[in-house]
């Protein structure tokens, strides 16, 4: 029983046994360009980056890197032309895991933003290197 992933820009079909199934542009199957959690913090200290947290609510209230966004991924699809982002300094998406952030940096280089990455391992790094947060 293999499976295999056809990704053509951002939609994703699953094939298994001949069967295609159309899979949600937010699911995280592939590798994006990533930062570091020290190296974002340089960059965060600088004011040098756009970030945008895709976890939901709760959890960016739980704590956030300062001067994130937060837009639930579920939502940001419909919401990235209303972001009004500078297409010339760079873009980081930032989730818990760093499995919900692949999708939305997919997302922000298809529509020209090819300075967009995510933060490597998440929030879970940059916690685990007791990085300041903030609360909301």
């Amino acid at each position: 029983m293999s499976k295999l992933y056809h990704t053509r820009g951002m939609e994703q079909t699953l094939e298994t046994r001949g069967i295609y199934v159309n899979l949600p542009w937010w699911l995280p199957f592939g590798s994006v360009p990533e930062i570091s959690a020290s190296e974002l913090h340089e960059r965060v200290k600088c004011g040098g980056a756009q970030l945008i947290d895709v976890r939901t609510p709760v959890e960016f209230a739980a704590g956030h890197v300062q001067g994130a966004c937060n837009i639930p991924i579920y939502e940001f699809k419909q919401a990235l032309p209303a972001l009004k982002l500078d297409p010339h300094r760079p873009i980081v998406a930032i989730c818990a895991t760093a499995h919900r952030s692949p999708p939305a940096v997919r997302l922000l280089r298809a529509a020209g933003y090819e300075n967009a990455v995510q933060l490597k391992g998440g929030m879970l790094s940059w916690n685990a290197v007791r990085l300041p947060t903030q609360k909301s």
